[in-house]
Order: C-alpha cells, then structure tokens, then sequence
C-alpha cells in the first residue's frame, strides 16, 4: 500500500481500527474498535509507526511502500 493512503487511513479510521483490519490482524482491529483505540495511546502509537514504515502486517511485513 502507498504510505500516504496509510498514513490518511491510520489518522482518520484507526481509532475504529481500520488499518488492524486491513492488515490482518483482527484480533488487535476489534480491540481497538470496542476501546477506540486503546483510548487514544494504541492509535497515537499506531499513527507514528505507520508514519515512521514501521507498521507490520499480520506476516511481519512492513504494510507501506516507500
């Protein structure tokens, strides 16, 4: 996926876990849907990871592209 689709997807839908989902890790995804985000902390962490081309999907690869 192109990092800035991410990036956008991360910070307007990840509170609703959006990008958990996308990336296959349904577990963590319906967690932060019932907490919205772990309350803020799991999304903010998740945004800077996205940001940062640290975010790994369910397999251990990075889920953006350059």
């Amino acid at each position: 996926m192109d990092k800035t689709a991410a990036i956008l997807i991360t910070f307007f839908l990840g509170g609703l876990g959006v990008h958990r989902f996308m990336t296959g890790k349904i577990g963590t995804g319906i967690v932060w849907l019932l907490t919205g985000g772990c309350l803020g902390i799991g999304w903010l962490v998740d945004f800077i990871k996205v940001c940062m081309g640290k975010f790994t999907k369910k397999d251990g690869t990075v889920w953006t592209q350059g």
